[in-house]
């Protein structure tokens, strides 16, 4: 029994001896006293110690005590606080707000072993694995940019401009920005950086070199500013119109409490994001922004971290070592207190307090806030699983098979953008009639029908004329000024041209650019208006044997229309006749002979049957008139395919031009000879620079041996424009690299979507085949591809109005022969009634009604001319008919 009770009492006095909790525990605050957040913060963190000391449930007697050190914003004045708090044997430091700071104290920390725990400093690169004692009770910018980019791309905004503040805080958040923006096929267009200590010229500076950019979507990242400097700089420049859109990050929600009423004025419109506090949460007093809570929530995390570090039985201790700073402290127990922190899990003012692996507080979302009529209207919210919504993320049911990069389930309440309106506004805005748009186009000097300036500065063509008719469908104002690139003596090199456009020379380039793959690395063209490919053009043989040589002469267009004609003038003359003729009567198949051979006759010899009629004369006269002119010709033409000496050629198609080891002519200024020598690697010492169509056709006379050349590459709308002019030559083999015309814009540039729309329109209301054929079909438009190389061929084009004359006659003729004949045939149906109905000259039809009168009509028809005259004359004298 002594033996059991001895053993009782010394376990007793061990056990006392383990579990004796220090009397003080010392933690340490760093942060800027006079700052937006650091008052709100200095109140809350008092208000926290007193509540965690006043707590029986927590350190269990032990007293939490904080030191605060104010490092006023100074990366300097912050390493010597922290240094100053170490030397009070802190467990932890909370702070500091400035991710500046924190990037100094972090690496302080990572050597002796105290964990830092901010509410305020937001920079995501705080998060990597270089600074593994580094804490955030605040979300990381690296979700506050998710949030910005997902609204950027709710909204269709493709380009935007960052204004930030150049330190780790505005740098690394707008990078951030960068990745989140392009994952939505977005991008930043321009980053403008202020100063750190910026003031009201810095901002004029930035803002003054943004408006000639382009984008018209401001996001501000700076740190809070009661005084709104930036805003009051864009009212005095008139940037805060209907053209302008303005977001800012959380910066501006922990500003607006400080701010008085009148000075919401010059931020209407303004759109923000505020940090999201669960509606379950507790509230306090001193909430006047955001971060006081997390700073309250901050002071408990810690707490309860070193409670339960101490119930783990687990002495506070300190160690020496030697520095050039000193004999430094290390915290002997930091790792396990470090483990203990991330474990942490509690309910605090702003929400769940838990930390995921990054050491980030886990995301509670944003509030998206508008700024309409000097009040701050909530909009939506934002959270990382549910995108963007009117309720708050925890009242949402999370889909976790939801694609978070789908916005078509997203939403928003109304917002009012700058200048009142609640229409998406454009965001952008490139040229207006201050600064237009500059469009560069070529001043080429071969083939000028395309694109080209005049004597008198005027510029014309077909692609200029596509570009003002697309222009006129985009649905905003859009100034802009033409200017010519070239000297005026030769075409200018198109892939200079385009790099213009990169180079911000000309914002746009506007001609019969190719679009090929070197330049789509380096513009954005719009949708093609002109298909077009590279063809090869040489000299034709015309002169080849063929059993069909005779039908050459006339196209089929014109062979069928001829053959149709003789047609109709057989059975006008056939029907004019008839009545009057004998060689057109007899047998219906002397009759149908009759009709076939006489027209066809009249091509070789004097006909066998003469014309009685006047009418049937008259058809004849132009008739014999027509057949004169086509014959004629005909003669001429086959004439000229049988004897006229034709160049030939032995290039039958790229393969055959390749292995010719030749000289080639190209297009001087075009991407003909890069494709040639590139891809084709034929030498460039084959190639000739040609500069017009005079050029081509004397190359090509002359020939490979005589100082010309082989052949000729270049694309089809030039070789069309050539061969109407030249019937010489023609195309072997087959289009190849086929592609089209566009125009030329920067990468990324919303003008060339716009574009592209309007030319689709173009193309489907028919204006854009309109454009072309005023432009080159006034003579008859001829396709250049596929046509038989048959340069003598007679088009019907040439001869249409003959056709016409002839048509109209012959017509007007018939026209006359039957009103003739149906007054005949009144004439004698009247006639008949009268002196004896019931004795018809011609047999019962066996129909009656319409189609009696009809076979009537046409039996009359039948009737020899002379007969009818005579029944008339016996009708007329009666009497005389019965005395004989």
């Amino acid at each position: 029994m002594g033996l059991l009770l001895t053993l009782s009492i010394s376990l007793l006095l061990n056990t006392c001896a383990y579990s004796k909790r220090p009397a003080v525990v010392n933690v340490g605050a760093l942060f800027s006293f006079d700052s937006i957040i650091g008052k709100a913060a200095k109140t809350a963190m008092e208000i926290a110690v007193d509540d965690v000391n006043n707590d029986s449930r927590i350190l269990n007697g032990t007293e939490m005590k904080l030191f605060m050190e104010d490092t006023n914003c100074s990366v300097f004045k912050g390493s010597i606080g922290a240094f100053q708090m170490l030397e009070r044997d802190v467990v932890a430091i909370i702070g500091p707000q400035s991710s500046s700071v924190a990037h100094m104290i972090s690496q302080i920390a990572n050597g002796v072993q105290v964990p830092i725990i901010s509410y305020a400093a937001t920079d995501p690169t705080l998060s990597s694995l270089q600074f593994p004692y580094f804490f955030r009770t605040t979300q990381s910018d690296s979700f506050q940019m998710a949030a910005m980019a997902n609204l950027i791309d709710f909204y269709g905004w493709k380009e935007v401009i960052a204004i930030y503040v150049d330190d780790e805080f505005g740098r690394n958040g707008v990078f951030s920005l960068d990745d989140e923006v392009e994952k939505r096929k977005s991008k930043i267009h321009f980053k403008l950086p202020l100063p750190t200590n910026y003031n009201l010229q810095d901002i004029t500076d930035v803002l003054n070199y943004s408006i000639p950019l382009g984008p018209r979507v401001y996001i501000i990242h700076i740190h809070p500013d009661p005084a709104l400097k930036i805003f009051e700089v864009a009212n005095k420049l008139n940037m805060m119109t209907t053209d302008y859109v303005w977001l800012t990050t959380d910066w501006l929600c922990t500003t607006l409490p400080s701010t008085n009423q009148p000075s919401l004025k010059i931020i209407e419109g303004v759109v923000g994001l505020c940090q999201h506090t669960p509606q379950t949460s507790t509230k306090k007093n001193f909430e006047s922004n955001v971060y006081g809570s997390y700073a309250y929530d901050t002071v408990w995390a810690v707490a309860n971290t070193i409670d339960t570090f101490l119930n783990q039985e687990t002495n506070v201790s300190f160690s020496f070592f030697n520095s050039k700073f000193g004999n430094l402290k290390v915290f002997d127990n930091g790792k396990d207190f470090v483990k203990i922190l991330s474990e942490t899990n509690f309910n605090g003012l702003t929400g769940q307090i838990q930390f995921n692996p990054d050491r980030n507080l886990v995301p509670r979302g944003y509030e998206i806030f508008n700024i309409v009529k000097s009040t701050i209207q909530k909009v939506g919210y934002w959270s990382n699983n549910s995108g963007l919504s009117i309720d708050p993320p925890e009242f949402l049911k999370v889909d976790k098979n939801k694609n978070k990069s789908s916005n078509l389930n997203e939403k928003l309440g109304v917002i009012t953008w700058p200048g009142g309106q609640t229409d998406r506004p454009r965001g952008w805005v490139i040229g207006d009639t201050e600064r237009p748009l500059r469009i560069g186009l070529p001043k080429r000097t071969s083939f000028v029908e395309f694109v080209t300036e005049l004597s008198n500065h005027t510029i014309q063509g077909y692609c200029i004329d596509v570009f003002k008719e697309a222009i006129k469908l985009v649905p905003y104002q859009l100034p802009y000024r033409f200017v010519p690139f070239g000297d005026g003596k030769s075409n200018p090199n198109y892939d200079q041209l385009v790099k213009f456009v990169t180079d911000d020379v000309f914002d746009g380039a506007v001609g019969d650019i190719a679009i090929v793959t070197n330049r789509t690395k380096i513009v954005d063209f719009t949708q093609p208006y002109a298909t077009t490919g590279i063809v090869i053009i040489v000299p034709i043989n015309n002169s080849k044997a063929s059993a069909w040589v005779f039908l050459r002469p006339f196209t089929v267009e014109m062979w069928c229309v001829t053959a149709a004609a003789f047609v109709l003038i057989a059975f006008v003359i056939w029907l004019l006749e008839h009545r009057v003729n004998d060689d057109f009567r007899g047998p219906l198949k002397r009759q149908l002979v009759t009709i076939f051979l006489f027209s066809f006759s009249t091509l070789f010899k004097r006909n066998q049957e003469d014309t009685v009629s006047p009418l049937g004369r008259m058809v004849m006269v132009v008739w014999l008139f027509l057949l004169m002119v086509i014959t004629s010709s005909y003669t001429a033409s086959l004439t000229s395919i049988l004897t006229v000496e034709q160049l030939s050629s032995p290039i039958t198609g790229i393969d055959t031009l390749v292995a010719s080891h030749l000289p080639i002519g190209y297009s001087n200024g075009s991407f003909v000879d890069t494709y040639l020598a590139e891809s084709l690697y034929i030498p460039r010492s084959r190639l000739v620079p040609l500069g017009s169509p005079a050029e081509y056709e004397k190359a090509l006379r002359l020939g490979p041996h005589n100082g010309g050349v082989v052949a000729i590459v270049d694309e089809l709308p030039y070789m069309e424009l050539f061969l109407s002019e030249y019937a010489d030559f023609g195309i072997v083999g087959q289009p190849f690299t086929r592609s089209g015309w566009g125009f030329a814009f920067k990468r990324d540039s919303p003008l060339a979507t716009t574009l592209s729309l309007a030319i689709m329109q173009l193309s489907e209301n028919g204006k854009l085949q309109e454009i072309h054929d005023n432009w080159f079909c006034q003579k008859g438009c001829t396709s250049a591809v596929g046509r038989d190389s048959e340069p003598n061929q007679l088009q019907m084009s040439s001869f249409w109005g003959l056709y016409i004359i002839c048509g109209v006659f012959s017509l007007t003729a018939l026209l006359l022969f039957l009103l003739q004949t149906i007054r005949q045939y009144i004439y004698y149906k009247q006639q008949q009634i009268l002196l004896d109905p019931s004795s018809p000259l011609f047999p019962a039809s066996r129909s009656r009604g319409c189609y009696g009168v009809l076979f009537n009509f046409f039996d009359f028809i039948d009737e020899k001319e002379e007969a009818i005259k005579n029944m008339f004359k016996k009708e007329d004298h009666p009497e005389a008919s019965r005395t004989v």
